[in-house]
């Protein structure tokens, strides 16, 4: 069971695999070309974890930014975790030993892989999620530690790298749009961001943008929900439970944090 379990989250985890190397690896550049070597790199990856902020943090080691002002400039790029982090805390909240690191390792890509709810096992989701958290992680360590290494022995044109993280949201909301049948929290996100970046200006439309979407988000909550509870999310591979749907009622997969999954009439 425990190879299993393993298998389901490395396949689950593939997606990010290619864009955490490469975008790791513009990273390690970029801090190699600022003149930090593959020790730096390798701690910023593991301690850290955060690629915008790392990407921003290479400008703030070069600068010789004061503690307060890289304090300050964390909470601004990261802050978008206090939100959509609010949403797993009922399926984390009975972790055990793994909840201290499924905290820590909540990227945006590895919440988007894990806010489905699903599992191979009720047994076995918090391990799972583990597992999920841990390959993408390494993932990610892996490529900043190669991109140093390339930066110190192949001359590389740093223009342009930085949108490397833009280039990857774009990838994942993509993603998220693609494979869910219910567009409004996507909307809702694009629609709020908009709004705060014409109303605020680019440099301070960030904390604005993550309240009205949480405000806008909690009105929603019940259609949400409900959408949810009549079966809008797709199958995949799916437990024992979820092959004899009469045996487990919406309601129960909501309480325990899972989303309930139901046939599609196309999959019929």
């Amino acid at each position: 069971m425990d190879h299993q379990v393993a298998r389901q989250a490395f396949l689950k985890s593939v997606p990010v695999m290619a864009g955490y190397i490469v975008l790791g690896i513009g990273f390690g550049i970029l801090l190699r070309a600022a003149g930090y070597g593959v020790l730096w790199s390798l701690a910023m990856a593991v301690f850290i974890y955060a690629g915008s902020m790392q990407y921003v943090g290479v400008s703030l080691l070069a600068g010789g930014a004061s503690v307060i002002t890289t304090a300050l400039t964390t909470f601004m790029v990261n802050a978008r975790h206090l939100f959509y982090s609010i949403s797993m805390i009922d399926r984390y909240k009975d972790a055990g030993r793994y909840k201290p690191y499924l905290i820590f390792a909540l990227t945006d890509e590895t919440y988007s892989l894990l806010c489905d709810g699903r599992a191979p096992s009720e047994e076995e989701a918090h391990r799972y999620r583990f597992l999920v958290s841990l390959f993408n992680h390494s993932y990610w360590v892996t490529g900043c530690v190669l991109g140093s290494l390339l930066g110190a022995v192949l001359p590389f044109s740093t223009e342009g790298i930085e949108f490397s993280m833009t280039a990857l949201f774009i990838a994942s909301y993509t993603e998220q749009w693609l494979t869910s049948h219910d567009h409004i929290p996507a909307l809702t996100g694009l629609l709020c961001t908009l709004v705060s970046l014409v109303v605020f200006g680019p440099e301070r439309f960030l904390i604005s943008a993550m309240l009205l979407i949480t405000a806008v988000l909690t009105l929603l909550r019940g259609r949400i929900l409900q959408e949810l509870t009549q079966g809008t999310v797709p199958c995949e591979n799916p437990t024992a439970e979820e092959k004899n749907p009469e045996e487990q009622s919406p309601s129960r997969g909501l309480t325990q944090g899972t989303v309930p999954c139901v046939r599609g009439e196309e999959e019929s």
